[in-house]
């Protein structure tokens, strides 16, 4: 909103009086490199990105979080470590098993446009949970420890800052096996496959379907990637869904593309070529790379990055703690004979995460250098963040080292994306329980940063696009529609009039270092029309494949020479979800 405010005097003067496109225009001087078709960032006086300090606590150590479709961002913790250091509203205490009645709260509701936050109530444990938004916008949040390892439990997004009856709903229906450190994915029919856990080789769905197998289904694949015993290593199995509605899963150093229809394995992917594992407690992360919207059938490409080797937990216990792994894995999963690409880290990492940005680059953030997942497993904090370039050609220029923070963020630590470009970071508590000691080499974080990519930097300013409009219904959009976005730039320069993609994005539920979800449709354009100096309008089309797009909440950015505008949710709708 801010900048829609900085160009309204640029709107009513060039709204009213059109550009002749054969008149000069008088800009600032901007180097040539703006304009050869992205911002290049690297070099000497280009940023690096920013961080602040948003809270220096939010009382609660923030391991899971999922951005909703009203700028709240719901943050929890386990409840089963003893109280928190943010106390419930009068009359909210909660009855524990393991420690009385408790009082404090384990989540919160973070409102990103005021920097303010409010206490949740959580009734079960929710330690290493999943979770999935549905088309609806509602959180449906599985899982977790002891009495919450087979609860569902749903939170509706809610503008009511002082409402206490906005908070957390159990479920009286449970899930068919126990859920701790399993993985969800959203399907196309709106419905959610939740996928492992510890103990858990099979699958199960949300809700259930009508007249069907109302339990678990069971999946050999989690048995062929188990690596035995307190290693395990294909916990949080890698889920993604594709454009031909299959699901890729990827587990320890193997995948494969499954039926979850007909309970059918259609495909054994190559072994990742490498000893590292990838899932948990080696913990790498995975994200799909951009995909082509207007595409019915895109390719689809997988890049995983981080993890650690074999023996590194075992290792970890014995406080010796291995280099984590320094590969990526990229892979065109959809091509006829797939072939693992091998890509080198800029450092060592394990839990890393990976958090797709508005431009199609993704920020690797988080993690430690040394050690495993796990309780006191890690060293060598990964301060760092490092910004992976998708598209350039050249894998040796892919990644770039970035600004660090002074704040160590490891195991239990996650990240999100927000709608203004920013990504906000908490948590990390490698320790049984909140441990504030002094002395203690990685004490329990409170704290809640934001970092700001270089495309924030204000140098970048005039390349930024504001929305003024998405011309369509109460912000409605459908499979294969057309869509005008109007808006405006500070800046006018005919080169770059083309230079312009819109890109949607799913926002991921994150924790373990994997984005559940997470997923970035490129829509390109059609045309491109110039309403005056500063006001532009990008038609794009919607995709036409629900495979490509699951229905749901997404944020409609404009990227001009590779910075973005300010995100603006739009809801996909399918006719064949009520």
């Amino acid at each position: 909103m801010a900048e829609i405010k900085n160009f309204v005097f640029l709107i009513f003067s060039f709204l009213i009086f059109p550009l002749s496109l054969s008149s000069p225009v008088i800009m600032p001087m901007l180097p040539d490199v703006f304009f050869s078709g992205e911002v290049s960032f690297p070099g000497v006086g280009i940023p690096m990105g920013q961080w602040s300090v948003l809270h220096k606590s939010v009382g609660i150590s923030a391991m899971h979080m999922q951005l909703l479709h009203d700028d709240h961002i719901v943050i929890f913790d386990r409840t089963d470590f003893g109280p928190s250091n943010l106390s419930l509203p009068v009359g909210r205490c909660v009855s524990s098993s393991e420690d009385g009645l408790d009082c404090t709260a384990h989540s919160i509701l973070y409102d990103v446009a005021s920097n303010t936050f409010r206490p949740l109530t959580v009734v079960s444990d929710t330690w290493c949970s999943s979770g999935s938004v549905d088309p609806t916008g509602k959180l449906i949040q599985t899982g977790g420890y002891a009495l919450g390892e087979r609860v569902i439990r749903t939170f509706t997004p809610c503008n009511a800052r002082d409402d206490l009856t906005c908070d957390w709903n159990q479920l009286p229906v449970s899930l068919s096996s126990r859920r701790w450190y399993a993985s969800n994915a959203l399907l196309p029919d709106g419905r959610v496959i939740i996928v492992g856990g510890r103990g858990s080789h099979n699958y199960e769905f949300f809700p259930k379907p009508p007249g069907q197998f109302s339990g678990k289904f069971p999946l050999q694949f989690l048995y062929d990637t188990w690596d035995g015993r307190n290693k395990e290593n294909n916990l949080y199995p890698f889920l993604h869904l594709l454009p031909n509605g299959h699901l890729f899963i990827f587990a320890n150093n193997k995948s494969i593309e499954f039926d979850y229809v007909t309970n059918r394995v259609i495909k054994k992917f190559p072994v990742m070529p490498s000893p590292e594992r990838r899932n948990y407690p080696s913990t790498g992360s995975s994200v799909l790379l951009p995909i082509d919207g207007n595409s019915t059938s895109p390719d689809l490409e997988i890049l995983i990055c981080g993890g650690a080797f074999p023996d590194s937990f075992d290792f970890a216990n014995k406080s010796i703690y291995v280099a984590a792994s320094r590969s990526c894995g990229r892979m065109v999963i959809t091509d006829p004979n797939p072939q693992w690409i091998m890509e080198k880290l800029p450092m060592p990492r394990v839990m890393p995460d990976m958090v797709m940005l508005p431009t199609g680059d993704i920020l690797i953030i988080n993690g430690a250098g040394n050690g495993t997942a796990g309780w006191e497993n890690a060293d060598n904090p990964a301060l760092n963040p490092v910004l992976y370039r998708t598209g350039d050609p050249d894998p040796n220029q892919r990644f770039i080292v970035l600004n660090p923070t002074k704040t160590p963020r490891m195991y239990h630590s996650s990240a999100v994306l927000v709608s203004d470009g920013r990504v906000i970071v908490g948590g990390s508590n490698p320790h049984v329980n909140y441990n504030f000691t002094p002395g203690v080499k990685f004490p329990t974080e409170l704290s809640l940063e934001a970092y700001s990519p270089p495309y924030l930097d204000q140098q970048y300013a005039v390349l930024r696009p504001s929305i003024l409009a998405v011309e369509t219904e109460s912000m409605v959009v459908t499979y294969g529609q057309m869509v005008s976005v109007t808006y405006v730039l500070g800046l006018y320069k005919r080169e770059t009039m083309g230079n312009v993609k819109v890109t949607m994005l799913l926002p991921p539920f994150t924790t373990h270092s994997f984005g559940m979800n997470q997923r970035l449709v490129v829509l390109g354009e059609e045309r491109v029309e110039q309403l005056s100096t500063f006001a532009y309008k990008v038609t794009v089309k919607v995709p036409e494949n629900v495979n490509v797009a699951p229905p749901g909440f997404y944020l409609l950015f404009v990227v001009h020479v590779g910075v973005p505008s300010h995100g603006v949710w739009v809801q996909l709708k399918s006719d064949l979800l009520s």
